[in-house]
């Protein structure tokens, strides 16, 4: 049988003289997002769309009973409600597949059936997490941008880097259109303004489209002057999620080098989600962070300086990144968004609490109507990993498949706020804060006047 017969993506893995009879596995993403969520059910026959309501809290009472009022029924006493907000989950279906000809599969090198298995495992695992972190972000980065062209005179419409977070507004605690009737209040340079209407452009500008990123124009009820509708000044809602960046920075346009990660920035990140009662995970917030985010927190001063001659410190620095200490679990992640703007790369960890993402997975994804009868399906991790029978001609192919029903959402929590709770804020969103600062990937090492490789990092430390 001559090689050229087979399929050409087949054809380098048929022995020709010697190759090894085993696969090497290709470098794989670390992941981590989807751990964050609270996992729940969505039942069969709901629809695809599932609304969660979430009660809140009563404002604290502080101000005793006038006893010439405790008269009538009522005592005096005027009823009082709690208030409720509503997020919704929307589930979509994910599937990806891979074909198996189990004739020519007995000629390559090795067990093409279990390559193609773990393949679609890491590609549904690597797919779900991804989903996760987008949820994720998208609620986070939600009412923090920047002017994005100055206006020439003063008017009531400015062009802006990102309308996330401006485009809808909670009444009643239901999500509505923001419009005049749902206004939201939006800082902008020094001037405080009506938001009345966010519109998308035809053309995507942002300079966060990687990330997600929706450039557009904001609508107020009154001009805004030319003084605070000018390029690079900061937009904030009065109900945008908490951003942190070293030095104070108020937005991404305004971060130089020299705003790096640091153990203050990170430590004012746990403060903003303990004044808002976030729950903690296990103990502590879990904080998502690519490895020269890691790099750069291992450089820092203060960090240093607070292990400096203790004997905690071992675990932190053999063990890596992933320990609980300063209330903080570190878990390097490579799927973390990285933005270049400006010739500035910008990173973003994020540090999470308890329920800051929700994922539903639909309960009849191994329904028999669903699961044909010819297939072995088996449930992984709560993703439905197919094996089909040939049902060809030839009955030689096989399919390996996975799919997965289901959806994540960040969920609100509007009725906590200083009525309920007086350390909170106004945010919208509360369960995790987003931490931007600069950084590239490491130099390569520097080259002594000796001729070898200086063991001297970044940061001036001797190795060696």
């Amino acid at each position: 049988m001559g090689i050229q017969n087979f399929p050409a993506a087949l054809q380098p893995i048929i022995q020709q003289g010697f190759l090894e009879r085993e696969f090497q596995q290709a470098l794989t993403s670390r992941l981590g997002y989807r751990a964050v969520a609270d996992r729940v059910d969505i039942a069969v026959g709901i629809g695809e769309t599932l609304t969660k309501t979430r009660a809140g809290l009563k404002p604290s009472v502080t101000t005793p009973m006038v006893p010439s009022t405790n008269t009538n029924l009522d005592n005096g006493l005027t009823a009082q409600g709690w208030s409720v907000e509503q997020y919704t989950l929307t589930i979509n279906h994910y599937a990806a597949t891979t074909d198996l000809n189990m004739v020519t599969s007995r000629v390559g090198i090795a067990n093409q059936f279990l390559q193609n298995a773990y393949a679609n495992g890491e590609q549904a695992a690597r797919s779900l997490d991804e989903l996760a972190r987008n949820a994720l972000f998208n609620a986070y980065f939600g009412g923090n941008t920047r002017v994005r062209t100055t206006l020439g005179t003063a008017g009531p419409v400015v062009a802006v880097d990102d309308i996330r977070g401006f485009q809808t507004v909670f009444v009643n605690g239901v999500q509505t259109a923001v419009g005049g009737s749902s206004s939201m209040s939006v800082a902008i340079g020094t001037g405080t303004y009506t938001l009345i209407g966010a519109s998308a452009d035809t053309t995507n500008a942002s300079s966060a489209l990687t990330a997600g990123g929706i450039s557009g124009t904001l609508t107020f009820n009154t001009a805004v002057s030319t003084a605070d509708a000018t390029a690079g000044n900061t937009v904030f809602a009065a109900s945008g999620s908490a951003i942190m960046r070293p030095n104070g920075r108020a937005n991404t346009s305004l971060l130089t080098s020299a705003d790096q990660l640091t153990m203050g920035t990170l430590l004012n990140a746990v403060a903003q989600l303990r004044l808002n009662a976030v729950p903690e995970i296990d103990g502590v917030y879990n904080c998502y962070l690519d490895p020269v985010s890691a790099r750069q927190l291992f450089a820092d001063n203060d960090f240093r300086q607070l292990f400096t001659g203790a004997t905690s410190a071992n675990q932190v620095f053999q063990k890596g990144m992933i320990n609980d200490f300063l209330g903080l679990r570190f878990i390097p992640t490579t799927e973390a968004f990285v933005q270049t703007t400006n010739g500035l790369v910008i990173r973003r960890p994020i540090v999470c609490g308890k329920g800051a993402l929700i994922e539903g997975d639909f309960a009849g994804m191994l329904a028999d109507d669903t699961a044909p009868q010819n297939s072995v399906v088996s449930l992984v991790d709560g993703i439905a990993m197919v094996t089909r029978e040939p049902i060809d001609r030839l009955q030689q192919i096989i399919a390996q498949s996975w799919y997965w029903i289901g959806g994540f959402t960040a969920p609100s929590d509007v009725t906590t706020n200083p009525t309920t709770v007086s350390t909170a804020t106004n945010a919208a969103y509360k369960r995790a804060v987003m931490i931007e600062h600069a950084g590239s990937v490491c130099c390569s090492p520097r080259r002594r006047a000796g001729g070898g490789p200086s063991m001297e990092r970044e940061d001036g430390i001797q190795r060696g």
